[in-house]
């Protein structure tokens, strides 16, 4: 059976990393698209040089031309600059927005029957550009930042309790950052609830790490962000469309009143499926986690208001 094709438009750490598990997962042929000439087709190259040591027959390109993703079934979104220091939030938002809009022009000009995928920060925000700029229906675009930061929090909690971190079962709702939300009611380990594991106050140290864990890695690395987990997670909601598992996983999603939220991409539980978002799944939220959620709707609804202006 062909593969299909999967398009990263971004070549640097999170989108390099990201065509290298794709394509070394054998599923996809995998085309990894930069506008600096040299750089994919550099890192593409070293993967196909990968291919035989690690057992791949996926093919992969690299190339600042567009028309070599025509006919992609996604579109992984990773381009944008990181903040800088001095640079203004409203500077980072006008410069991101400016470069996604650009990439789905072109992008979806070639698929028009994509699926998108969006990495690059602000996440919720620059989904909603992608939206507003590609006329897709709801189903065929959404934001990864739950899956990462849900990662994050399975990971802390595996370590404290010293337990495989695949018996940890979490669920973080809402933006990326301090204002996400982990649903500690619906947190498990092999099935217990995390509240009979641990402490109320070593909970809230390790909710407390998750919201930080991006700037921890920052903060070490000196240079530069996280890659290795975000690629990871991109990963694996790419598996769960492409395979069309039906996998619950939290996603930025367009809500139409789901969670109270109408009209906003938001981190919400989302079956993935082969059309993309099948479905936003509604789970009971206290009065604590429903205040939060719309907090952090809150503070999205803020930055679309001011991207609408570099649209």
């Amino acid at each position: 059976m062909a593969r299909e094709k999967i398009t990263v438009v971004g070549a640097g750490n999170v989108g390099g990393t990201t065509a290298q598990r794709l394509v070394e997962s054998g599923r996809y042929d995998v085309v990894l698209l930069d506008v600096m000439d040299g750089i994919p087709q550099g890192k593409a190259l070293d993967l196909m040089h990968a291919a035989p040591l690690v057992g791949s027959d996926g093919q992969i390109q690299g190339t600042t031309e567009y028309k070599a993703t025509a006919g992609s079934a996604l579109v992984v979104i990773t381009s944008g600059v990181p903040r800088k220091p001095g640079m203004s939030r409203e500077e980072l938002l006008a410069t991101n927005a400016k470069i996604v809009r650009d990439v789905v022009h072109k992008v979806t000009a070639d698929s028009p029957q994509a699926i998108l995928l969006v990495v690059t920060n602000p996440l919720d925000a620059m989904t909603y550009v992608a939206h507003k700029v590609s006329k897709f229906p709801r189903e065929r675009v959404l934001g990864m930042a739950g899956v990462l930061d849900s990662a994050r929090f399975q990971a802390f909690i595996a370590a404290e309790l010293r337990v495989p971190a695949k018996n940890v079962q979490a669920m973080v709702l809402g933006g990326h950052g301090d204002s996400m939300v982990p649903l500690i009611r619906h947190t498990t380990v092999a099935g217990v609830p995390l509240s009979e594991r641990l402490p109320k106050d070593r909970i809230e140290a390790l909710v407390k790490r998750t919201q930080e864990g991006g700037a921890e890695i920052v903060a070490l690395l000196k240079t530069g962000s996280a890659y290795y987990a975000p690629s990871a997670a991109i990963a694996a909601m790419v598996d769960a469309i492409m395979m069309d598992s039906k996998k619950i996983m939290p996603c930025a999603a367009l809500c139409r009143g789901e969670y109270g939220v109408d009209g906003l991409f938001v981190g919400v539980p989302v079956k993935l499926g082969r059309r993309g978002v099948e479905e936003i799944v509604q789970l009971s939220l206290s009065k604590d986690e429903q205040a939060a959620l719309a907090n952090s709707a809150a503070s999205v609804k803020e930055l679309c208001a001011l991207v609408d202006r570099y649209l």
